[in-house]
């Protein structure tokens, strides 16, 4: 179990680099889409193509984000809850939060399918296809759900 711990740790932090990349790559296209409209000239891809690189930072994200704590967490039930009962609640959260990631991924999956199999496109000047951004779902939620897992299995007390 400790080496599944390790590599979806390792996982994470590299999904953390992927979506800071991402990031960056967005805010990139936006300071560029500013300058070259305040020139006088006009584009038409630039907005969408952010929008789903943020899309799939978020999504990429959510595993480091749990790895570190930084989600919105039940830390208050902890802190009130008598030492007895910090163990159960903590691994009842994250079976819930597993749970609720693989429900999502699943959903997540057949609509990006659903977009790929019909071809389905924004409909913008621009027109990409939806699936990719619709892909970005299912992985980020399912990287995050085996994260969910790794937390079962690290086996901490929550931090209260």
């Amino acid at each position: 179990m400790r080496a599944y711990v390790r590599l979806m740790d390792a996982i994470a932090v590299a999904a953390a680099i992927a979506a800071s990349v991402l990031l960056f790559a967005a805010s990139l296209i936006v300071t560029w889409m500013v300058i070259y409209r305040a020139l006088g000239h006009s584009t038409f891809w630039e907005l969408e193509s952010a929008v789903y690189l943020m899309v799939a930072a978020i999504f990429l994200g959510s595993p480091y984000c749990l790895k570190t704590r930084g989600h919105v967490g039940a830390d208050l039930l902890g802190y009130f809850a008598p030492d007895a009962l910090r163990r159960p609640l903590h691994i009842a959260i994250a079976v819930i939060g597993l749970l609720v990631c693989v429900y999502l991924a699943w959903i997540g999956g057949e609509l990006a399918w659903k977009a790929l199999a019909e071809g389905e496109r924004t409909g913008s000047l621009w027109n990409p296809p939806r699936w990719p951004l619709y892909a970005t779902m299912p992985i980020g939620l399912g990287l995050t759900a085996l994260q969910y897992l790794a937390e079962l299995f690290r086996q901490r007390e929550p931090s209260a």
